[in-house]
């Protein structure tokens, strides 16, 4: 389905050719001042130069062979030479009858879609998700689901830190406090058991311990390192002992997760990027691409065109370890062993922006990934207190997510019951949806490289640029259409009013909002979309009577307006990854 500010150019062009101009000069915007025009167009001015005729002469030209156009209530040639337009009633009401009825409202789906891997999440196992995972995981999430949108096959790769020496010290001061565990004695030949040693709890005490330990006792630091190495190199005991860390982390992840409403179809970690590591090197040495730097194995991924200098990415440091780099540059020739992506999207802080651009120069010079794919790093910033600092617990740690959506939730329960606007079994139901609706939208909101203000007073109103007005509006909108009935197969009517023609006018917005907000993989831009048609919604259901109205084919052409308004608002947030509850 062509959008409407095509269809509408077309026509002006084809009026900017039938006066003997350049049809190019035809294109057609929103109007920046609504108060005079709907739509303008300022083709006339370039025009002029070029035909050697006055602006306005040209506009008025111009104008003439539009005055007829069934697609227009109104066209103005305006000083200098701007022409201004208004839709008429029937174009408009027709094109979104189309809207109504078209397969996902319109919008087209990507001509180009594939396969897209988004890596986005990353959290260590072993340590309970914070704060900190916030952003990546609410962020790559959306993207996931506007990626899906417009026809991609998209997989989701939480991409787990599972390796290296957090495992060895895990497992070193566990061999500490509990020596006579089976996966300790190398002369153990049995079955190692099916339940872990340990729970959640005790991993997420013992990390830290070891973690503070290993700085200041140099003799459990060296048994850390050696541990580390001995799993790596498939000691029975220790990669039973990893086997039980993953389950336990994994299923504890999975449920903090669910509860953010964030799935992942992969729960692949940097361990299963190990075994592509040594092939990768080989093939690395067999290329010509590996240099030694100092004792180091590294890529020059510098440039002719670079204005700066760029660091050569370190594939192997002077005593053979590896590093991030390597195993970013191991998953990424997994990925495309595995999935052939036509797209890997990387959702991580904005600070590892350098180590990014090393490791996916490398990835090309290795020829790691199809040369036409795309890699990209959406780099975030920070969710701040109102301090402008990164956000922290009251006593200056660093909040466990559990605990913040604890907190949302219980802040938004004491709103809900204070306002009754609930009762019974649908307080619990409603209170979780409408906090998902502030946490989410608060932090979607902001472009992804913004860093922004934690404040739950101002995200959690029901009033203003919040998650809870947008969900109110609709909630208020499924309201009135479970009062009057059957109103699925209404068609849309010509409007009635200029609130209504307003309201109108927004929803044929849609397909630039989402084309913008996929091209840019920008969220924010779907949340000032649904904000600004929440507004003309509001709007139109205060100045018009709606179930009242005695007329009724008014009233049907204001209940299929609101109708095909919610199902717009329902998909938008469905996309940033939330739901409207059925009452509010």
């Amino acid at each position: 389905m062509e959008k409407i500010l095509n269809l509408i150019s077309a026509r002006v062009a084809a009026a900017f050719e039938q006066a003997g101009f350049d049809p190019a000069y035809g294109r057609v915007t929103v109007s920046n001042r609504p108060d005079l025009c709907e739509y303008q167009c300022n083709g006339a001015m370039p025009a002029a130069k070029v035909y050697h005729k006055a602006p306005i002469q040209i506009a008025n030209d111009v104008a003439a062979r539009l005055a007829d156009d069934a697609a227009f209530s109104e066209v103005q040639a305006a000083m200098p030479g701007f022409l201004n337009l208004r839709l008429s009633p029937a174009f408009l009401s027709a094109y979104l009858e189309q809207t109504r009825t078209a397969p996902r409202f319109g919008v087209a789906p990507d001509p180009r879609a594939g396969a897209v891997v988004i890596d986005y999440g990353g959290p260590n196992v072993a340590k309970p998700l914070h704060i900190g995972h916030l952003r990546s995981a609410i962020i790559g999430e959306s993207i996931k689901r506007i990626q899906r949108f417009f026809g991609n096959t998209v997989t989701g790769d939480v991409h787990l830190g599972d390796w290296g020496l957090q495992m060895g010290l895990i497992i070193a001061e566990l061999r500490e406090r509990q020596p006579d565990l089976c996966y300790f004695d190398e002369s153990f030949t049995g079955e190692y058991p099916a339940e872990a040693p340990f729970t959640i709890s005790d991993l997420e005490q013992i990390y830290p311990a070891a973690s503070a330990k290993s700085k200041s006792d140099e003799d459990f630091a060296r048994k850390a390192h050696d541990a580390t190495f001995e799993l790596q190199q498939g000691r029975p005991g220790y990669r039973a002992l990893w086997k039980h860390i993953m389950a336990v982390s994994v299923a504890d992840l999975k449920k903090n997760y669910d509860k953010l409403g964030v799935s992942f179809e992969s729960w692949l970690g940097e361990s299963d990027a190990q075994p592509y590591i040594p092939p990768m090197l080989e093939r690395m040495e067999r290329m010509g691409i590996l240099e030694q730097s100092e004792g180091a194995r590294v890529i020059r991924v510098q440039e002719d065109t670079d204005t700066k200098e760029l660091p050569p990415c370190i594939i192997m440091k002077s005593d053979g370890a590896t590093l991030y780099a390597t195993t970013d540059l191991a998953t990424i020739w997994q990925r495309e062993q595995s999935w052939q992506p036509d797209k890997i999207l990387y959702v991580v802080d904005k600070r590892q922006s350098l180590h990014f651009e090393q490791v996916f120069r490398a990835a090309r010079k290795a020829e790691l990934i199809k040369p036409e794919a795309e890699l990209r790093h959406i780099g975030f910033g920070t969710m701040n207190g109102k301090d402008g600092k990164p956000f922290k617990t009251r006593a200056g740690g660093v909040m466990r997510l559990e605990t913040l959506i604890g907190e949302i939730t219980d802040f938004v329960r004491a709103k809900v019951e204070e306002n009754n606007l609930v009762t019974g079994d649908d307080v619990a139901e409603t209170t979780a949806k409408i906090a998902m609706a502030a946490l989410k939208y608060g932090d979607l909101m902001n472009a992804p490289t913004k860093d922004y203000v934690f404040d739950l007073d101002r995200f959690a109103a029901f009033e203003g640029n919040t998650g809870p007005y947008i969900l109110y509006t609709i909630v208020r909108i499924k309201s009135i259409l479970a009062r009057y009935g059957a109103w699925e197969d209404l068609p849309i009517a010509e409007p009635e009013t200029a609130e209504a023609k307003d309201l109108m006018l927004a929803l044929t917005r849609l397909p630039d909002a989402l084309e913008l907000a996929y091209r840019d993989c920008a969220p924010n831009t779907v949340c000032a979309y649904i904000y600004e048609l929440a507004g003309y919604a509001n709007k139109f259901y205060h100045e018009t009577r709606i179930l009242t109205e005695e007329d009724r084919q008014k009233q049907k052409g204001y209940i299929s307006l609101i109708a095909l308004t919610k199902r717009v608002l329902e998909t938008c947030i469905d996309l940033l990854g939330f739901e409207a509850p059925e009452k509010m």
